[in-house]
């Protein structure tokens, strides 16, 4: 049994970012990382294929956290990196059968087409509306603070981080900054003026990737680490003060022990240790359908686009990353990447290839000019799915804080317990790092409100 000062179970972006962190407050403790996989990078990663760059996981994250702008300047990417700023590409939501254009500023919201006049004096309502203490899903306290014609909007939010179902996703749980803002003001609007007021800075963020795609910063966070892979951890155990991690390639030990696992596969091991009031969440699969076009056909310029369960589509959205990235196709082509799947569709996990394909080429045809059958297609089926945090989310969190007070030396970050962006990942990573440097398990910091960008 080899003895180590740190065991950080887990090597995807929350593990790789904690050990980092970790390197860098204390390079004097001894980390030892166990991945059960045969790579590191967990839900990230990119694929070259056939010339054309694509992701298996997050297509990127945005600079506007703290903690992830401290790492990018830690590892030193700045040759590998590609920024697409928000304020230049459009972003586009599926209402009515068409694409329509979604404004990121409060003044240009108002003056659109989106909203009928009624339902924009409806937004307003919110000054008036006294927050409700209970724990709501997202779709309820959307509807109660701004009325329903907001829920598509709400939908499309959530659908892109999520893939999930806003009549099922807790609001406490998805969005706590958002919620404490209303908490503490009395009101959305309010609480976003006075945000606005004490605001550093101004202008939109970009959405940061690198030219070997998302996968480069893990390859990055990962060297150099003390790394054991193909590693399935068993059971976790504890005595004289030591952490016991036995697995298929060994038994260690050390004093401090970081579980930072999807929270599906953390559960079952915490379990052992003290019963979890549920062993599993909810899980969105969602399918990547890669489509290559000629560079000369119309796809519109922007992001992407969403469409809201409302509409019944197929797609759940597309993604047009050579409009983004360059380097993402071969020369004289542009690729789009297609969403599939997700909580309100997992039926379509049951259709070959050629079926997804031809059923997502017939989507995205009615919402903009597309040939009858693209130049290249690849469907990229999915191995993690997104965790959901649904009603009741809140206990798992509880229970994650009651373990970690209970168990000292016991840490637990990762990938559904509070988030599930990149973002969201490092922010943690960085706060159970400096918990662990203090000894004080259970700590969490403040909620924060996040920029709503789609």
């Amino acid at each position: 049994m080899t003895n180590h000062d740190v065991i950080i179970v887990g090597a995807g972006l929350s593990g790789l970012s904690i050990a980092h962190f970790l390197n860098k407050l204390r390079p004097d403790l001894e980390l030892l990382l166990l991945e059960k996989s045969d790579r590191p990078g967990g839900a990230i990663q990119s694929l070259n294929i056939d010339g054309f760059l694509a992701e298996w996981g997050p297509h990127g994250f945005l600079d506007n956290i703290e903690e992830s702008r401290e790492l990018l300047d830690d590892l030193k990417l700045d040759g590998d990196i590609q920024k697409a700023p928000l304020r230049k590409f459009l972003r586009y939501i599926c209402l009515n059968g068409r694409l329509k254009t979604i404004p990121q500023t409060p003044p240009k919201i108002i003056l659109s087409d989106l909203l009928p006049l009624w339902a924009k004096l409806r937004l307003l309502g919110d000054l008036w509306r006294r927050p409700l203490p209970h724990e709501q899903t997202v779709a309820d306290w959307a509807t109660h603070r701004f009325g329903r014609s907001i829920l598509p909007f709400a939908d499309i939010i959530l659908t892109g981080t999520y893939a999930g179902d806003i009549e099922k996703l807790s609001i406490d749980a998805a969005m706590p900054g958002l919620r404490k803002l209303e908490m503490e003001a009395g009101s959305v609007l309010r609480g976003a003026i006075r945000s606005q007021k004490n605001k550093v800075g101004n202008g939109m963020p970009s959405m940061v990737s690198f030219k070997m795609g998302m996968e480069r910063l893990v390859i990055k966070l990962a060297a150099d680490k003390n790394l054991v892979l193909n590693s399935e951890v068993k059971r976790l155990s504890k005595s004289d003060g030591l952490w016991r991690v036995d697995t298929n390639t060994g038994v260690y030990s050390a004093r401090n022990l970081v579980v930072g696992l999807h929270i599906n596969r953390a559960l079952p091991l915490l379990n052992v240790l003290q019963t979890a009031p549920q062993l599993s969440v909810p899980e969105a699969m969602v399918a990547n359908i890669l489509l290559g076009f000629a560079d000369d056909v119309k796809i519109p310029f922007g992001f992407g686009y969403l469409a809201p369960t409302s509409e019944n589509r197929f797609a759940l959205g597309a993604l047009f990353p050579t409009h983004m990235f360059p380097g993402r196709a071969p020369e004289g082509m542009q690729s789009l990447e297609v969403l599939v799947g997700g909580i309100r569709n997992p039926h379509h996990f049951t259709l070959s290839d050629d079926d997804l394909i031809e059923a997502a080429c017939s989507d995205l045809r009615q919402l903009m000019p597309l040939p009858e059958k693209p130049i290249y297609a690849k469907v990229i089926r999915p191995r993690i799915g997104i965790p959901q945090l649904e009603i009741g989310h809140a206990r798992l969190q509880t229970y994650r804080e009651t373990m970690e007070n209970g168990f000292p030396g016991l840490f637990i970050s990762g990938f559904g317990w509070e988030g599930i962006g990149a973002n969201e990942m490092i922010k943690q990573a960085k706060r159970t790092a400096e918990n662990l440097i203090r000894g004080s398990g259970g700590s969490r910091g403040p909620a924060t409100v996040k920029g709503i960008y789609v």
